[in-house]
């Protein structure tokens, strides 16, 4: 597909004009988050605001690649990896954060467990070990703390606090404070040391399956990163070379070549990435407030 000058410069207007409008909207606008779908990091709405963050990035190398190559499946194709980025490697960031929050949550028990050896009850404990918890979960437990002072009972609270950690391993520990909460019986800081001894050796199992599967999300970033310079660079600086592929049939077989080539970045995505437990707690904040 040769493109002519005009062309061209019709191209990147178009695409400076479409991301000035981008912009504006999210300058002016902007995407309101509901608080009761701001957590979990995989909500449509936390989705396009990374999205429209990414947008310029992807304008950019969508003409950045289209100037140097004068191919637009390419160009196209490089933008929707700018894009979607977050997607396809954006695993490590959630499985260290996974791993982080677990340290604090088994942190947190102990602190718990020690604090409630003082005969103190849990509605003193827990704003008692708010502060000097992990910051990984100190925001979370001193929004519980803050509900606990304003006399919301503790079972609600706990309910509240299971929405806000979202996390499979935290439903273990806040269940059984739930009932404890509940039962007012014997035995908690027993309880609590076998949970926080369960949460160490599951955080221990997460921190091996992160280690053996960090080589395959290098792998996959370093084959996806030689691969587009690879094919930029034969554009640039061997045009007769990969002349074919300038015609319309050779556009048609760069969609299947690209296409194989996602379908094998989606392959070694889900090889690299983390398959936690789901959920057993869940609460609708309606519930949690009534």
């Amino acid at each position: 597909m040769t493109l002519t000058p005009t062309t061209l410069l019709i191209v990147l207007l178009g695409a400076m004009v479409g991301a000035g409008i981008v912009l504006l909207v999210r300058s002016l606008v902007g995407f309101p988050v509901d608080d009761r779908v701001a957590k979990g990091g995989g909500t449509l709405v936390e989705q396009i605001q990374a999205a429209g963050r990414r947008v310029p990035f992807a304008v950019g190398a969508f003409l950045l690649v289209l100037l140097l190559t004068r191919w637009l499946v390419v160009a196209i194709a490089c933008a929707l990896l700018v894009l979607f980025w977050d997607r396809l490697f954006g695993g490590a960031r959630e499985a260290r954060q996974g791993i982080v929050r677990l340290e604090g949550l088994a942190a947190w028990t102990e602190s718990l467990r020690d604090t409630v050896a003082g005969a103190v009850g849990l509605e003193q404990a827990i704003p008692a070990t708010a502060y000097a918890a992990s910051p990984a979960i100190r925001a979370d437990l001193t929004a519980m703390a803050d509900r606990l002072r304003v006399r919301m009972p503790l079972p609600e609270a706990l309910k509240r606090f299971a929405e806000d950690v979202d996390d499979a391993g935290a439903d273990l520990i806040i269940a059984a404070l739930i009932l404890n909460s509940r039962l007012r019986g014997p035995g908690l800081r027993d309880v609590l040391t076998s949970l926080a001894r369960s949460a160490r050796l599951e955080l221990e199992m997460r921190q091996r399956i992160y280690a053996s599967r960090a080589s395959t999300r290098r792998s996959v970033t370093i084959v996806v990163g030689i691969t587009v310079a690879v094919v930029v660079g034969l554009a640039v600086f061997n045009r007769d070379y990969v002349e074919p592929y300038s015609s319309p049939a050779g556009q048609v077989v760069l969609v299947l070549i690209l296409g194989v080539f996602a379908a094998g970045i989606l392959w070694l995505r889900a090889l690299a990435k983390d398959d936690l437990p789901g959920r057993f707690l869940h609460f609708r904040r309606s519930e949690a407030v009534r």
